[in-house]
């Protein structure tokens, strides 16, 4: 299913029913044996709502010793082999492939649901203008939260961060471990985009352009938030130290340069501007007026907001540079700059 540019049909969104209700299907990205226990805890977690799922897909991206495992070890569970582009668009795009609900959920390989995950995300589809919505991710720190950590870039560890909204409202894209969305919208505007793929760096965005795509395509609809759908992400040791903070953060950086050449700057950064002028000096003062109150980590906790802001918009700045020289293997080569 590759993406396209939004042009075509407008979709016809049915009348909403309580609760959302319809067929589900729920997609699980895997790619690697070594988060064998963690997709075994996804799919159990997806099998134990109280909104049952019709359907339950585990896209490979691959890999296929982790797909005769699956097929043979999780019955019941519909394996599908990407063969797209390897990455986690490709992967998206095959379980769009096989997915047979009237609402598409997907959820991470290293993320497991809480039991009403699902009642919870597919409620605002009871609006007949409501084409996506997305929940809330938390994070399982396996050593605990670093002080130095700030909860306003809980993102750069897949997890939802300090500043978004606490209840159920419109918003301009979804998380991508915790998201649904009407089957038809992909009809509408084809599938998630492989440029925006992880390669070297750990790189995404791919659901924020394709939110962006649908706003545009759709017009009339919304993509609500609903914070009361909550999965929880792994957070491993690996992810919980100084350089992979900064990695991700110019990751990001790349990978909005991306979303800004294939969707318009305006588009791409609208949610980021009040981030950066709202969220993050507030988050500033908090740290300055703990440390005053003797908690000298909040300064730690300043330093790593005033780092990941200049290394994103560094990424930014390099990914831009790179595309206006050679578009068409932009993603790869800045991540070669940056390596």
């Amino acid at each position: 299913m590759p993406a396209s540019s939004g042009a075509g049909p407008v979709l016809r969104l049915a009348p909403g029913a309580p609760g959302g209700a319809g067929t589900v299907t729920v997609i699980i990205c895997a790619y690697t044996l070594d988060r064998w226990e963690c997709i075994e805890r996804a799919v159990a977690s997806v099998r134990g709502q109280t909104r049952p799922a019709a359907q339950i897909v585990l896209a490979v991206d691959h890999n296929a010793e982790l797909s005769a495992r699956a097929r043979a070890a999780l019955p019941g569970v519909d394996v599908v082999d990407s063969a797209g582009p390897k990455g986690m668009c490709g992967a998206r795009n095959a379980g769009l492939e096989r997915a047979t609900g009237e609402f598409v959920a997907f959820l991470d390989d290293d993320a497991w649901a809480e039991p009403a995950w699902l009642a919870e995300l597919l409620a605002p589809f009871a609006a007949a203008d409501v084409v996506a919505t997305g929940g809330w991710a938390a994070g399982a720190w396996s050593e605990g939260r670093p002080r130095w950590f700030p909860r306003e870039f809980d993102w750069v560890v897949g997890c939802s961060h300090a500043g978004l909204p606490t209840a159920r409202t419109a918003v301009r894209n979804v998380i991508g471990c915790n998201m649904a969305f009407r089957r038809d919208a992909f009809r509408v505007v084809g599938g998630f985009r492989s440029e925006l793929s992880r390669h070297r760096l750990p790189t995404g965005c791919d659901e924020t352009e394709l939110c962006i795509r649908i706003a545009g395509a759709l017009p009339g609809t919304r993509i609500v938030l609903a914070p009361t759908a909550v999965v929880t992400q792994d957070v491993p040791t690996a992810r919980a130290n100084a350089g992979y903070f900064v990695r991700r953060c110019f990751g990001e950086g790349l990978s909005k340069s991306t979303v800004a050449r294939l969707v318009g700057a305006t588009n791409a950064l609208s949610s980021e501007r009040a981030y950066t002028f709202r969220v993050l000096p507030a988050a500033a003062a908090r740290g300055v007026g703990d440390a005053l109150q003797g908690d000298v980590t909040g300064l730690g906790r300043c330093l790593a907001l005033i780092t990941g802001l200049a290394v994103t918009a560094a990424g930014y700045l390099v990914g831009t540079v790179v595309r206006r020289r050679s578009p068409r293997d932009a993603q790869l080569q800045a991540s070669e700059v940056a390596a």
